[in-house]
């Protein structure tokens, strides 16, 4: 019998959980499931520790927030869904907080803030520095008090169910059985996070593969701004793992390798006693990544057996502090640098961190396919444009996982039938699986494909591109594309068989990643994480748009441009540091949550 749901969530980190409690908040008669390819709780929500984003302090402003997101994404952003997202994010938090996050407070009882980059005021919400773990703790276990609520932990999705124009369920592997299963549903919501692993270098958990937006490419649906992809500029070396911008929030120094903190060479501000306004360290992630390239360029990096790296200095922050604020830093040099950030410098360097692009969707996580919603770091609504804002993407899977969950339960309320068609492609799906998985006698490896995409990816579609580099990694990943079609898989056991899911990852990633190059090579010009050296200028002229990417039936590719929401902030040049000082909207005071709310 095929099991039937009224909305299926695939993904059950932040986003997912987030939008599974709204479906049933909204209407308790439907019938959920989550289908995940990892426990919930081994979700890479988890590894997130700086903090999210909402505006609280009396000193801030709905308006600043707006502006600094905005001014942050190079003002690629959709503007009505920035506003909608800082209105509503504060309120998110404070759900959470009556949820049972544990909230680092001040002494006073009050939620603490903390800078971040590219923001001119204190507003980040944080747990110590594991925010993600606390936040996916308490979304979790909020969910399990709605019975409606199913979860198939440890299964994979392969495939949406696309008949008469709408999304009809999906097909997904039992991991534990190896059963391939039918799982239909009036509606689908997509939170399956990013997809760093189509690079070699990133703070990404190896599940971050792209699926969701691989699943919705092969549906119909386009992808949208996949061309941006955000450098986090402290990474650890060999490992990739996340050094968090909380460190340089409670006043981290990055130097070079004369010990020289040469962020104030690249017009991110000087060094000074205000964290906000004038410490460098706090620029956007997009203009750090650039200015560690450029101190590659002139010499002033260290060279180690893992590349070049830049120092992050927190010796004189102490280790009462250290422990207090970003303890899980401290942890993490140890067990994976042998070095103690109370006495000694950090190794870091720019790493692969999060897309900004993902599956287009409208304000309230549809996509363009009916019954087809998606959230959280697998879609873009677009609040992050060009960049994201370091502690933007925590507040923005609870805005847009509640809303699409909201607008998955109406849209699933109108309960519409499975069609014939839908099952007899599940059984075609079956078939291909059993064909494509079992019995081959290929002869390329998952691992030497998987490593010359990423190869290509970093070498084409880096923190600094050109035409011919895009062009030539085009031609490249179709070359291994033809190759996959050839793979060797030679476990042929049923239970928790990791070589095929492998392999289902890898032809999710080349489409992402095809998907990446193509729409980077028709962006002509630089806006935040994109930068062409062949076109440095920003041209609003022509790409004030979003590119959306489609698949074509012959498996090509076409891109088409949608014009950028502009509501109340018209294009203007980003400035940091002194000059953030005179950008930016009239400032006005008050909280964004109701007057009595005690944060």
């Amino acid at each position: 019998m095929t099991p039937t749901h009224d909305v299926v969530l695939v993904g059950g980190g932040g986003a997912g959980l987030r939008a599974a409690i709204a479906i049933a908040e909204t209407n308790p008669h439907l019938d959920i499931a989550v289908v995940s390819k990892v426990y919930p709780m081994r979700s890479h929500t988890v590894s997130a520790e700086g903090g999210a984003a909402g505006a609280i302090a009396p000193d801030d402003s709905l308006d600043e927030h707006c502006f600094d997101t905005i001014a942050g994404g190079d003002w690629l952003c959709d503007q009505d869904a920035v506003e909608a997202f800082v209105r509503e994010a504060p309120q998110e938090l404070l759900r959470l907080e009556h949820w049972g996050c544990p909230w680092s407070r001040e002494p006073d009882g009050r939620i603490a803030v903390r800078p971040f980059g590219g923001m001119k005021r204190m507003r980040t919400w944080f747990a110590a520095d594991k925010t993600g773990f606390h936040m996916l703790h308490t979304l979790f276990q909020t969910s399990l008090k709605y019975a409606a609520v199913k979860r198939y932990d440890e299964w994979f999705v392969t495939k949406l169910l696309v008949d008469e124009g709408r999304v009809q369920g999906v097909v997904a592997i039992d991991l534990m059985s190896g059963r391939i299963e039918a799982i239909t549903a009036t509606a689908v919501i997509l939170c399956t996070g990013g997809c760093g692993k189509v690079f070699p270098f990133t703070t990404n958990a190896a599940i971050k593969s792209g699926d969701g937006m691989g699943l919705a490419y092969h549906a119909g649906a386009p992808l949208k701004d996949m061309e941006f992809v955000q450098y986090h500029p402290t990474g650890l070396p060999f490992t990739g793992i996340l050094i968090t911008e909380a460190a340089r929030s409670e006043g981290g120094y990055l130097i070079n390798k004369d010990g020289y903190r040469y962020l104030q060479d690249y017009n991110l501000g000087t060094p000074h006693k205000d964290p906000v306004f004038k410490s460098m360290e706090l620029g956007p992630r997009d203009r750090l990544s650039q200015a560690f390239m450029k101190e590659l360029e002139k010499g002033r990096t260290i060279d180690t057996q893992y590349g070049a790296v830049v120092h992050l200095d927190l010796r004189h922050l102490g280790a009462k502090k250290i422990d207090a604020k970003i303890p899980f830093v401290r942890e993490l040099c140890k067990k994976y640098q042998n070095l103690d950030p109370v006495t000694d410098l950090i190794p870091v360097r720019p790493v692969v961190h999060y897309m900004m692009g993902g599956v287009h969707t409208d304000i309230n996580g549809a996509t363009p396919l009916p019954g087809l919603y998606a959230a959280g770091e697998t879609a873009c609504v677009s609040i992050n444009g060009a960049n994201r804002l370091g502690s933007n993407s925590l507040p923005e899977l609870l805005v847009f996982g509640a809303r699409a969950g909201q607008a998955a339960a109406e849209y699933a309320s109108r309960k519409r039938d499975v069609t014939d068609t839908a099952l007899l492609q599940a059984k075609d799906e079956r078939l291909r699986l059993e064909r494509d998985l079992l019995n081959t006698k290929g002869k390329e490896r998952i691992a030497t494909l998987r490593g010359e995409m990423q190869k290509t990816m970093e070498e084409s579609a880096g923190i600094y591109r050109t035409g011919a580099s895009l062009a030539q990694g085009v031609e490249q990943l179709r070359l291994v594309r033809a190759r996959y079609a050839d793979l060797a898989i030679e476990d042929q056991s049923l239970t928790f068989n990791t070589e095929r899911v492998s392999a289902l990852e890898l032809g999710f990633m080349l489409d992402v990643a095809e998907a990446i190059i193509t729409s980077a090579l028709k962006r002509e010009e630089s806006r935040g994480a994109h930068q062409r050296n062949d076109f440095p200028k920003r041209d609003d002229r022509r790409f004030l748009s979003h590119s959306l990417i489609y698949r074509n039936a012959d498996g090509s590719s076409r891109v088409e441009y949608l014009p950028v929401t502009i509501t109340r902030w018209p294009p203007a040049e980003r400035v940091y540091g002194e000059a953030a000082l005179h950008a930016g909207p009239h400032h006005v005071t008050g909280s964004a949550l109701p007057s009595g709310e005690g944060v």
